[in-house]
């Protein structure tokens, strides 16, 4: 089950990018799925989709340049692995894993746009400031939704492998 929910939730967020719509609409939706696998599945679960989603961009020809996906895995790496670390601690500590989340991925991604790879001007006004304002935006409509749903539907850690 772990496998295919994660697979459901990875063709969830690999859609929003292929859909070639603006990244303010395609980064917050990526980041809702990162953090909804992260709430339901696990870290394991929000890490993977964070890593897959880049290079299924790249490899369809939606992210044209080689060097990016490998800075983006980390930028989700960090994001969902924050969320996962902090969600225990109640509310507080799901929103505390957001902004963390999303400090830490923008931060990275601005650094190593600018510093490892030596980006274009475009590139890296796309992964700064904007990478900080997606990543909270998904965060809370991800946190909106677990707030409303039923608790049946998304039980915290429920898909979980043991």
């Amino acid at each position: 089950m772990f496998i295919t929910y994660t697979a459901v939730f990875l063709a969830l967020a690999a859609f929003f990018p292929a859909l070639k719509l603006p990244q303010f609409i395609t980064g917050p939706a990526v980041n809702f799925f990162l953090i909804l696998a992260t709430y339901t599945l696990g870290i394991l679960a929000g890490v993977v989709i964070g890593c897959l989603t880049p290079w299924i961009a790249f490899l369809s020809g939606l992210m044209p340049v080689p060097f990016l996906p490998p800075l983006i895995m980390v930028g989700n790496g960090l994001y969902t692995l924050s969320f996962g670390l902090f969600k225990k601690y109640g509310w507080s500590g799901k929103v505390g894993g957001i902004i963390v989340g999303s400090v830490l991925k923008y931060l990275f991604l601005s650094y190593g746009v600018r510093h490892f790879v030596k980006a274009p001007p475009k590139l890296v006004l796309m992964l700064s400031t904007p990478q900080l304002f997606t990543a909270l935006t998904g965060g809370v409509l991800a946190l909106i939704v677990i707030a409303i749903l039923p608790k049946n539907i998304f039980p915290e850690d429920m898909l979980k492998s043991k």
